[in-house]
C-alpha cells in the first residue's frame, strides 16, 4: 500500500505552495483516485511522492520510503507524461533495453507486448505511434519490471472511449490481483465510475477522502439528460415552470439536441414533455460534474449500486437500436478474468496470472520487517499523519514540518553493459556517423594525394594540416558525446524515476562500447582510405609505412581518447554539445598550452628512458613488453597525446567528483 503524509511543495516566490500538508492512504488490492481540476496539485503531489521534486513530506510504499527500496522499478511502475525515449527507436527494442535497466530477462518484454496487445506494433518506431498505442507502450514500461504498486498520471488523457475502458479494465486486472494503483485524473465521472476510493485536491489542499459510492452520492451532481430535436423549447419550458414553481432547476444545453437537467427528475421532465407535446428520444439519470453545491444532499438520491453504474439510461437506448452492443464507456470490468476485453490472444490471461502470482499482498507487507509496524499494529491512517510526522522528528522537536524531500537520482542499470549496447545499437544514429565518416575520410584522401604536400602517415588518415583532427577523430569523439547527451535529450532511463545517474558502472559500461566503436571506425577508416588510394593513385600511396606499430598505437590513442572525451565531457555537462566542444578543444586550446608549457630549452633530458624502465621493472617483460610500453610513453609524450592525456584526466576527475557529491548530498 501506499502511506503519503505531510506532501508539502515548495512555495514559488510569493505564490502559495502548489501542495500543501496532503496525507491520504492507497490500499493494496484497491484502485485509488487522486482527483483535481487542472491546476489542483495532482501532479506536483506524485512528483513528491516519487522524490522527483523538493518539497517536503514522506510517503511509504509498503512501509519504506522510496530511497529505502533497493530497486525502485521492482516495486513501484510509473508513467507520467509522455513514453520517453528516442522517436527512432522501435517499440520491442526499447521495452529490451528497459529489460537490462531493470535486471530481468529480456523475454519479459515479449510477455508484456502480448499482454498489451502490442505484438503487431513491435517493430514500428516511437514516434510513429497514436496517441493510444503510446498510453500502451507507456503502462508496458510500468508493467515491466512487475511492480507491486502502480503511479499514473492521468493515462487515459487523450484516448478513445473504448480505449480507456481497456486501459481501466488491466488497472483492475492489477489491483485485483493484490497490486497497488494510484490514477490521476481531472474527470470525476471516471473516477467514480473506475476507482474503489476518490481522494479530491482543490488548490493544493486535500478536501475529501471517501469511497467511491460516497463520493458519487455527496460531490456529484444527479442529473436528467435528455435528447429531443426540440431542445431548445423543451429548456425554455423546464426553466419557466421552475421559475413558477420557484424551484432550483439548472437547464445546460450540451450541443446538438442534448439538455442537462439538474435540480429535477425524469418524472418532472418526462410530464412536462407529454403534456406540450414534445418528442423526446433519452431520458435518463446520470451523474454530472462538480459544481456549486455538490456537497449538498440532493432531492433525489440514487442508490449505492445505481451511483456506480453511469450512464445506465444512456446505455439501455444504445443497446435498444443495436442488440448485443455494449458501451465501453459503462460496461464493467469483470476480475475472474484479468484479460482486457480487446485482447486477441487467449493465453494472455494464464501469462499475466503467471507473471504477477509472486506479487506480495497486503498482509505480506505488514509482516515485512523492514515496516514501521507490526502485524499487530493498525496501519496508520491520513488522521494520524501528524503523530507519525512527530515519531518521524523527534530528534528535531522544534520542527513542525514534515522532513525534507530531495531529488532523487535513478539507479544504475542493473545490467549496465547490456543496457548500454542495446542503447546504442537499438537507433541509426551510430551506423549513419560512422558511414559519413567514412565516406569523408575517403574523400579528403584522395584530394590530399592530388596536391602531393601530405605524408604518407597524414595521408591514411585523411589528417590535413588545417583542421584539427582527422574525421575518425571527430566522428568517434561525436559518438561518445551522444552516448550521455542523447540520453538527457530522450531519456532511455525513464525520466520519472530520476534523473539519469552518474554511476561508475555506467561510466565503465559507455568506455567500453564507446572504445569498441572508436575502434571499429579507426580500423575502417585506415582500411577504406587505403583501398581508395590504390584504386585511384596505385600501390605506392597504398604501402605499410615502416614504423607502423607506433603510428597504428598513435592512430588507436587519438581515436579512443577522443571517443572517451567526448563521453566524460556529455557526462560531466550533460551535453552532448558539451562533449563535443571539448573534443575539439583538446587540439585547439589544449595542445598550444602544453607546446608552450615546454618550449624553449630544456636542461634535462629523457635519455636513455627505456634501459632505467628496464632496471626498475627487475623483471624482462615476455614478448619485448617493454617495448610496448615505451612506445605508449612515446605517443603521451607527444603534443597531441600529451594533451589528450591531461584533459582525459582532468575529465575523469570532474567526473567522479560530481557523482561523489551527488551520493553525498
Amino acid at each position: 500500500m501506499i502511506q503519503a503524509f505531510g506532501l508539502t511543495s515548495n512555495p514559488r516566490k510569493d505564490l502559495p505552495p502548489a501542495v500543501d500538508d496532503v496525507s491520504f492512504e492507497a490500499r493494496a488490492g484497491h484502485v485509488t483516485a487522486l482527483l483535481g481540476a487542472p491546476g489542483a496539485g495532482k501532479t506536483t503531489a506524485l512528483r513528491l511522492m516519487l522524490e522527483l521534486q523538493q518539497g517536503r513530506g514522506i510517503t511509504y510504499f509498503r512501509g519504506r520510503p522510496l530511497r529505502r527500496i533497493g530497486h525502485p522499478s521492482r516495486e513501484v511502475g510509473v508513467l507520467l507524461g509522455d513514453v520517453p525515449g528516442h522517436p527512432a527507436r522501435t517499440v520491442r527494442g526499447h521495452l529490451r533495453m528497459l529489460c537490462a535497466a531493470a535486471g530481468v530477462p529480456v523475454g519479459r518484454a515479449d510477455e508484456v507486448l502480448e499482454v498489451m496487445g502490442l505484438v503487431s506494433l513491435r517493430d514500428e518506431r516511437l514516434s510513429t505511434l497514436s496517441r493510444g498505442m503510446d498510453r500502451r507502450l507507456g503502462l508496458a514500461c510500468a508493467l515491466l519490471p512487475d511492480p507491486h504498486t502502480l503511479v499514473l498520471d492521468e493515462p487515459a488523457r487523450g484516448l478513445s472511449a473504448r480505449e480507456a475502458h481497456w486501459l481501466h479494465c488491466m488497472l483492475r486486472a492489477h489491483a485485483a490481483q493484490g497490486g497497488t494503483v494510484l490514477v490521476a485524473t481531472a474527470d470525476p465521472k471516471t473516477a467514480a465510475r473506475n476507482a474503489d476510493r476518490v481522494v479530491t485536491l482543490e488548490q493544493g489542499r486535500l478536501v475529501a477522502d471517501q469511497d467511491a459510492a460516497e463520493f458519487a452520492r455527496t460531490r456529484l451532481r444527479p442529473r436528467v439528460a435528455v435528447r429531443s430535436p426540440h431542445a431548445a423549447r423543451l429548456a425554455a419550458l423546464l426553466t419557466k415552470e421552475a421559475r413558477s414553481a420557484q424551484r432550483s432547476v439548472e437547464v445546460v444545453r450540451e450541443g446538438g439536441n442534448r439538455l442537462s437537467v439538474y435540480g429535477s427528475t425524469c418524472a418532472d421532465v418526462g410530464e412536462t414533455a407529454f403534456r406540450h407535446g414534445i418528442l423526446v428520444h433519452q431520458l435518463a439519470d446520470e451523474l454530472g460534474d462538480m459544481g456549486p453545491g455538490a456537497g449538498a444532499v440532493p432531492e433525489v438520491r440514487l442508490e449505492a449500486s445505481e451511483a456506480q453504474q453511469l450512464s445506465t439510461g444512456s446505455h439501455a437506448a444504445d443497446s435498444s437500436r443495436r442488440p448485443g452492443v455494449s458501451s465501453p464507456e459503462t460496461e464493467p470490468c469483470t476480475t475472474d478474468d484479468p484479460r482486457p476485453p480487446t485482447d486477441p490472444h487467449p493465453a494472455t490471461a494464464t501469462a499475466r496470472a503467471e507473471a504477477v502470482a509472486h506479487r506480495p499482498t497486503a498482509a505480506d507487507a505488514r509482516q515485512d520487517p523492514a515496516a514501521p509496524h507490526s502485524a499487530d499494529t493498525p496501519e496508520p491512517g491520513p488522521a494520524q499523519a501528524p503523530r507519525r510526522r512527530a515519531e518521524t522528528h523527534a530528534h528535531d522537536p522544534l520542527s513542525p514540518l514534515p522532513p525534507p524531500i530531495s531529488v532523487r537520482t535513478a539507479a544504475s542499470p542493473l545490467r549496465p553493459l547490456r543496457y548500454e549496447m542495446r542503447r546504442a545499437t537499438g537507433i541509426g544514429t551510430g551506423f549513419i556517423t560512422t558511414g559519413v565518416v567514412v565516406v569523408v575520410s575517403a574523400l579528403a584522401a584522395v584530394v590530399l594525394a592530388q596536391f602531393g604536400h601530405t605524408p604518407q602517415s597524414r595521408l591514411l588518415a585523411a589528417w590535413p594540416w588545417q583542421l584539427p583532427l582527422p574525421p575518425a577523430a571527430l566522428g568517434a569523439g561525436l559518438l561518445g558525446a551522444l552516448a550521455f547527451g542523447d540520453e538527457f535529450r530522450h531519456p532511455a532511463l525513464a525520466a520519472d524515476r530520476g534523473t539519469v545517474p552518474r554511476r561508475l558502472g555506467l561510466l565503465v559500461a559507455k568506455l567500453l562500447v564507446a572504445t569498441a566503436t572508436a575502434l571499429t571506425l579507426a580500423l575502417l577508416t585506415i582500411g577504406c582510405d587505403a583501398e581508395v588510394l590504390y584504386l585511384v593513385y596505385g600501390r605506392e600511396l597504398a604501402e605499410v609505412p615502416a614504423d607502423w606499430v607506433l603510428l597504428g598505437a598513435s592512430w588507436i590513442g587519438l581515436v579512443v581518447g577522443c571517443a572517451w572525451a567526448g563521453v566524460l565531457a556529455a557526462g560531466v555537462f550533460r551535453s552532448s554539445t558539451a562533449g563535443l566542444a571539448a573534443v575539439v578543444a583538446v587540439p585547439v586550446v589544449v595542445v598550444p598550452l602544453v607546446q608552450k608549457a615546454f618550449a624553449g630549452s630544456s636542461v634535462r633530458s629523457a635519455a636513455g628512458f627505456p634501459l632505467r624502465l628496464r632496471e626498475t621493472l627487475l623483471l624482462q617483460w615476455p614478448f619485448g613488453g617493454e617495448r610496448y610500453l615505451y612506445g605508449v610513453a612515446r605517443v603521451i609524450a607527444q603534443p597531441v597525446g600529451g594533451a589528450l592525456t591531461l584533459s582525459l584526466t582532468g575529465l575523469l576527475c570532474a567526473y567522479l567528483l560530481t557523482t561523489v557529491r551527488s551520493r553525498v548530498r
